[in-house]
């Protein structure tokens, strides 16, 4: 499935769409050069899942928790991770195979730890405004 998003006003409808397309899937990889905008859309996937808070960037603590309306979220982005061992050490498996929503960042950083099943969501940067988002199921 492919998504043109051509300003923010349409993240929204967006995030209805890749949760509506995921079928099962609860274990999101995100794809995207360095200011693409993937925290911005996991930002609108986690409102569309219906938290209360303001979703923020894990960069430097690596895993945020929310709770939505019927499950709880983690957010992770691994662009700090200089091996797999330190997803190890955080005990990932416990967060991946918990049945809760997980939208990781920079998966690419930890290729063998990532699960059987999951929805990819490539995001490629179209021009200042547009993104054109890109979403798979494995």
């Amino acid at each position: 499935m492919q998504l043109s998003v051509n300003t923010l006003a349409q993240l929204p409808q967006a995030a209805k769409a890749i949760l509506d397309h995921s079928a099962e899937n609860k274990i999101f990889l995100f794809y995207g050069d360095m200011g693409a905008g993937k925290t911005t859309l996991i930002k609108a996937l986690c409102e569309e899942l219906g938290i209360d808070e303001p979703a923020t960037s894990p960069t430097f603590s690596i895993v945020n928790e929310y709770i939505g309306r019927d499950s709880r979220i983690f957010h992770f982005d691994f662009y700090r991770l200089k091996t797999q061992t330190e997803a190890l050490d955080m005990g990932y498996e416990e967060y991946f195979y918990s049945g809760a929503y997980c939208f990781i960042e920079w998966p690419e950083k930890i290729p063998d730890l990532l699960p059987d099943h999951y929805t990819t969501v490539n995001i490629k940067v179209a021009d200042d405004n547009s993104r054109l988002i890109s979403i798979q199921n494995f």
